[in-house]
């Protein structure tokens, strides 16, 4: 069997970096950052895209919160700075649920990821490459980060905040953080508070990356191609990948095929693990594998209701207009905990139920379905 990544090593980093392509990106910058577990981020930049125009009122804006690999490229073509195209292409664009003839689209990189906001891939006030140096970072900082787009574009209340998985504990965090700013709100496929069962399926991941010689303690960044932590970065890609799917929809799709013409028996592999290899290696070409562990850590470490009084006085406060939605096939971030987080928030009703035989990844492929929601939070 031949490992792809041997005949054409990938970057030490799939991440943006100064000096790349800006692509469709805007930046705007904020000053010192006072985080959750201590300390602070002395300054900081959010990239983001936007479609459509600002109405005059700025009523008309929508936040996007993209999930743990995703980006601010939410919709159009891959081209220079962007290595993907858009993930939520269906969803944006004249006539689409997010009609970008009434609507004014933002889509922000995340802090701490690797496609031009500031994290482990950037470089500090000093100009060295944070790496190793970057600070631990919760879902909650994130979003107190964000708020410098707001503010930069003048958006004093957001339409809507959505976003799914990671993007949709963003997304609650805008809703209870910024009650006063947040008019309408979806959570898709995103809990509460993390589970044990979600940190666990987490520490694997962490545990691959951080295990690889390649790694350097989160000091890899001007390493030649094919001397970064790729491999443990691509571990961690076919683990999160299986919990991302059904194994309903995996069954059907692969059953125990082999790949091609390669013989189990023999060493080949099963058409199952082909299709893994295939998305690490795509991974590893386009993210960064310190973004990856500081993101999965503060999935982790997400509850809106630490320091909040709990997480039901935290979901008490919200007052925007909600709709939360979970997948039937999720086994990662299961229906019950989309009921249970409907159930807190005031007004919210019943949690909406994607039919979906793809499993978490649902809200990404079931666009007619996640239109339809969207449809119902604006009109």
């Amino acid at each position: 069997m031949t490992d792809a990544s041997t005949v054409d090593p990938p970057p030490a980093t799939g991440a943006w970096r100064e000096g790349d392509p800006p692509g469709r990106r805007r930046w705007a910058a904020g000053g010192r950052l006072r985080l959750d577990a201590g300390g602070t981020l002395p300054e900081y930049r959010i990239a983001y895209e936007t479609w459509g125009r600002l109405n005059s009122d700025a009523s008309n804006a929508v936040l996007i919160e993209h999930a743990l690999t995703g980006d601010s490229h939410a919709a159009g073509e891959a081209g220079p700075g962007h290595p993907t195209p858009g993930w939520w292409d269906g969803l944006i664009g004249p006539g689409r649920a997010l009609d970008t003839d009434e609507l004014f689209v933002v889509v922000p990189n995340v802090l701490g990821g690797c496609q031009g906001s500031t994290g482990p891939s950037s470089a500090d006030p000093d100009g060295r490459t944070w790496g190793g140096r970057f600070p631990r970072i919760t879902i909650r900082d994130q979003v107190r980060a964000e708020a410098v787009v707001a503010d930069e574009l003048g958006v004093s209340r957001w339409a809507a905040v959505l976003g799914g998985s990671m993007g949709g504990m963003r997304a609650l965090e805008w809703a209870v953080t910024f009650p006063a700013r947040v008019a309408g709100l979806l959570v898709l496929a995103a809990p509460a508070a993390s589970s044990a069962d979600q940190i666990a399926w987490a520490a694997p991941q962490l545990h691959a990356i951080t295990s690889d010689p390649g790694w350097r303690g989160g000091d890899y960044h001007d390493a030649p191609p094919g001397a970064g932590p790729h491999r443990g970065l691509g571990v961690a890609r076919r683990i999160a990948h299986v919990t991302y799917r059904s194994s309903l929809e995996l069954d059907q799709r692969f059953g125990r095929q082999p790949q091609g013409a390669e013989n189990p028996l023999d060493g080949g592999r099963y058409a199952i693990e082909s299709y893994l290899d295939h998305h690490a290696d795509k991974l590893v070409r386009r993210f960064d594998a310190a973004s990856y562990v500081l993101l999965t850590e503060s999935m982790n470490t997400h509850d809106v209701g630490r320091d909040r009084g709990g997480v039901g006085a935290a979901l008490a406060g919200v007052t925007a207009r909600s709709i939360i939605a979970g997948v039937d096939s999720d086994r990662l971030y299961p229906m019950r905990q989309a009921h249970e987080l409907a159930a807190g928030i005031p007004g919210a009703g019943e949690a909406a139920e994607i039919s979906s035989p793809y499993g978490h990844d649902s809200f990404l492929i079931e666009t007619a379905q996640v239109a339809a929601l969207v449809k119902a939070l604006l009109h």
